[in-house]
């Protein structure tokens, strides 16, 4: 700490040129924290998938239904724990522009795969009382000011009611859960959809099978697959990792996009601050023949060069960092695009190692010049 006053004048010897850097790196993290955000929110689920979860669709193509009747007889497959079923409902709540996920579920099995999913033991008790009840997440009822025994009206895209063109919904319950879970989603029950639609009856989205044993993954898909061959509807079994990587996926390989941005900001960053570093070395020889003539060690020298770079990278680094932190602390700016919008603490915690890396990649060369300078050869020059 006592050398801090001197690499504080050091680094401000130049001014413009130390603004302009510190600028630069801040820049580089304010698009690292950014930029791993969005990686995050498009493989959302992917880090807390259960691997002892498996997801049956259609042979086909994921649009296409599946019956029903398949329920009982996964259910009564060896080595199965619980069996539940999904469908995407794709209605529009006032404007298009109003996206979230509504899915219809059966409240009680869907509940027992996933866990994950928090709510209210007298909340869970109205949904399974009231047929056109649903569970909504914390998350989407804060962007609507929906409260439990809100009414709200969706119109039907895929599948239309009965009568009319309006679903009307009643707000039995809100669910939270840990990080990483997406609170923007819409669930109401599957018996009043089959029952209310016009057509599709006895018809599903897909189907979620949670297996006694994960290592027996594969296998089970295979014999799940084997059971329904040949059928009028065939399915297709995976992980469901597996199945939410390659959803996510659909829209290209997003995080190794995200990686390379970051690869190459990062290394223009580390040649523009390694830049800087040598220019502010060769312009204070003459300073480090000072300095070692009044006793500094090579060692010390090294230290004070490093310590330079370290500090100008901290600088602007932490609060390119902070910055984009504060930014996803105000949520999706998407409108529901990007349900789980959130800069890990892993990801925090890589920044600062990478910023910390910097600080001493970019001025190991100059450093190690500087210790190997003779005290002869830097007073002679100018």
């Amino acid at each position: 700490m006592k050398y801090l006053p001197l690499l504080w004048s050091s680094l401000w010897r130049k001014k413009v040129r130390t603004i302009f850097t510190l600028l630069s790196v801040f820049v580089a993290f304010l698009l690292f924290g950014l930029l791993m955000t969005i990686r995050g929110a498009f493989s959302f689920g992917v880090d807390i998938a259960g691997l002892d979860r498996l997801v049956l669709i259609h042979k086909v193509s994921l649009i296409m239904p599946l019956p029903v009747s398949y329920l009982e007889r996964l259910r009564a497959t060896e080595g199965v724990s619980l069996v539940t079923h999904n469908t995407w409902f794709g209605g529009v709540y006032q404007d298009p522009s109003n996206f979230f996920a509504q899915i219809a579920v059966e409240p009680e099995s869907f509940l027992q795969v996933y866990p994950e999913y928090k709510v209210p033991p007298d909340q869970l008790a109205a949904w399974a009382a009231d047929r056109q009840g649903v569970i909504v997440g914390v998350d989407l009822a804060r962007r609507f000011s929906w409260k439990v025994g809100d009414r709200v009206p969706i119109q039907g895209t895929i599948w239309q009611p009965k009568s009319g063109q309006t679903w009307e919904f009643n707000i039995s319950g809100l669910y939270d859960g840990e990080p990483g879970i997406d609170k923007t989603q819409f669930f109401f029950r599957y018996d009043y959809l089959d029952e209310n639609r016009r057509q599709g009856d006895g018809l599903v989205g897909w189907y979620v099978v949670k297996i006694d044993d994960a290592s027996q993954a594969q296998a089970m898909g295979a014999t799940f697959d084997e059971m329904f061959a040949n059928s009028s509807a065939e399915t297709k079994t995976t992980t469901e990792k597996g199945f939410v990587e390659g959803f996510a996926k659909q829209v290209g390989d997003i995080g190794a996009i995200m990686v390379a941005i970051l690869v190459a900001v990062l290394f223009t960053m580390l040649l523009v601050a390694a830049n800087t570093m040598a220019q502010s070395v060769r312009e204070r020889t003459n300073e480090v023949g000072v300095l070692k003539t009044l006793g500094f060690s090579n060692g010390q020298i090294l230290a004070l060069v490093l310590g330079e770079s370290v500090l100008i990278a901290v600088i602007g680094g932490a609060a390119g960092l902070g910055l984009a932190w504060l930014i996803v602390q105000q949520g999706d700016p998407t409108g529901g695009m990007l349900p789980i919008f959130v800069l890990p603490p892993r990801d925090v915690a890589l920044g600062a190692v990478l910023i910390v890396a910097l600080g001493l990649v970019a001025g190991a060369l100059p450093a190690a010049a500087a210790m190997q300078l003779k005290i002869t050869d830097a007073l002679r020059r100018s």
